[in-house]
C-alpha cells in the first residue's frame, strides 16, 4: 500500500462469508461467549459482522493496534498510485525474469508468470492482469558467487522490504540467515545460493543494465 518505505501498516479485508461456527472448536474466541464483553458470542450477535466486530471492539481496545495519523497518511498517499505501480512492477518482473531465465550465469528461475513454473498455470487462472513484482533465482557457483554479484549491484538496492517503488535484493545465506550453514538453510527451504528480487518501478533497462554487469563479476 505505501510503495515507498516511509512506513508499516495494514488492513483487514474480511467478507464475512467464512463459516467460523463450522469449526467452532477452533475460533473459540469467535464462538464462545466473551466475558470481557458482557458474555456476547460474536457469531451469534454480528453474524457476518462477527470477526471485524471483534478485531475492533476488542483486540483493537486490548492491543492497542491502531496506527498513528501520520503513517495512516502516509499509507493513503501511497494508495492513491497504487493502481498505477502494480501493474509496472508485474510489467519489470516479467522481463527481469525472462532475461534471469536466459542468463548463462543463471542455475534457476521461480517466478509464477514464467510458462514451466510450477505455479504458471495457476497464475494464469487467478491472476491474469499480471501475476507479481517478487522473483527469486540463483547464480552458478553457489553462495559465494551470489555475495560477489550482491556486492556488484549500483543502482538495485540491498534491503529487505519488498514492493517498494525501487528495486530491492536480499540474499538470505548472507543477510538474514547468515548464521546458519548450507545444510541447515536447505533444511529450511533456502538455497544458498538464492537471491530473492523485488522489481521495482523503474526503466527495466536499467535495471537489466544493472543485473548484467553485476553478474559479469559474478
Amino acid at each position: 500500500m505505501d510503495g515507498h518505505a516511509m512506513a508499516v501498516g495494514g488492513a483487514i479485508v474480511d467478507s464475512g462469508n467464512f463459516d467460523w461456527n463450522l469449526y467452532k472448536e477452533k475460533f473459540p474466541g469467535l464462538t464462545t461467549p466473551d466475558a470481557s464483553y458482557h458474555g456476547i458470542t460474536y457469531t451469534e450477535k454480528f453474524g457476518k459482522s462477527a470477526y471485524i466486530t471483534k478485531a475492533t471492539a476488542q483486540m483493537m481496545r486490548d492491543l492497542g493496534s491502531i496506527q498513528s495519523p501520520q503513517n495512516a497518511f502516509l499509507l493513503n498517499v501511497g494508495l492513491e498510485t497504487l493502481h498505477l505501480r502494480i501493474p509496472r512492477h508485474c510489467e519489470n518482473a516479467q522481463r527481469m525474469a525472462g532475461y534471469l531465465n536466459d542468463h548463462p550465469k543463471v542455475a534457476w528461475v521461480h517466478y509464477c508468470g514464467l510458462p514451466g513454473d510450477k505455479y504458471y498455470d495457476l497464475a494464469q487462472k487467478y491472476l491474469p492482469n499480471g501475476s507479481c513484482g517478487v522473483l527469486t533465482f540463483g547464480i552458478k557457483g553457489g553462495r559465494d558467487n551470489s555475495i560477489r554479484f550482491m556486492d556488484s549491484l549500483k543502482l538495485i538496492a540491498i534491503v529487505t522490504h519488498v514492493a517498494d517503488s525501487r528495486s530491492c535484493v536480499l540474499h538470505p545465506a548472507s543477510h538474514t540467515h547468515r548464521q546458519l550453514s548450507d545444510e541447515q538453510l536447505i533444511a529450511a527451504g533456502v538455497q544458498p545460493d538464492l537471491i530473492r528480487f523485488s522489481v521495482g518501478i523503474e526503466d527495466i533497462e536499467d535495471l537489466l543494465a544493472d543485473v548484467e554487469q553485476a553478474l559479469e563479476q559474478a
